[in-house]
């Protein structure tokens, strides 16, 4: 049975900059990049977030298309994770997205719970997302309007 206390929150979110990472039009994103993932990594809850040498995920191939970057963490709960995304300073970042990112066709963004202790990988990532565009939100890959709290999934499990 799931339960709040065996299970963190993973989260992806995927976009395709508007121009290479090093172009000028990119800059104002780049740089707050910093300052953004140190919030999230001092913020409540916040327990993991994938990072090469550098200390962001923007250098990690994640797709052909070198214009797509990744974006990875795990959260104790689906509150923590709604707190910093939407009741933080990095709400002024979120305003500016379609500055530097294009708009996606299909889900940039899913959420699913994973055994405590464990690490998602960027290919649990794409799948999550490959799952919602095919599936819509489901208890195995949701987003903050469709939900799956553990109690929801334990509750569809025994039913």
């Amino acid at each position: 049975m799931v339960s709040g206390a065996s299970v963190h929150l993973a989260q992806v979110n995927v976009g395709r900059l508007r121009a290479p990472i090093d172009d000028p039009l990119i800059a104002g994103f780049v740089a707050q990049l910093d300052t953004i993932n140190a919030l999230a990594e001092a913020s409540p809850g916040f327990i993991w977030r994938l990072k090469d040498e550098s200390g962001n995920a923007t250098t990690i191939t994640a797709f052909d298309d070198p214009r797509m970057i990744i974006n990875m963490s795990v959260w104790e709960s689906l509150e923590a994770l709604r707190a910093y995304v939407y009741r933080s300073d990095h709400t002024q970042v979120l305003a500016r997205r379609r500055e530097w990112f294009e708009k996606m066709d299909g889900p940039h963004m899913a959420l699913w719970w994973i055994p405590a202790g464990t690490l998602p990988s960027v290919d649990d990532a794409k799948r999550c997302l490959e799952m919602l565009a095919a599936r819509g939100p489901t208890a195995a890959a949701f987003t903050f309007r469709d939900r799956f709290t553990p109690d929801r999934i334990a509750a569809v499990a025994a039913s």
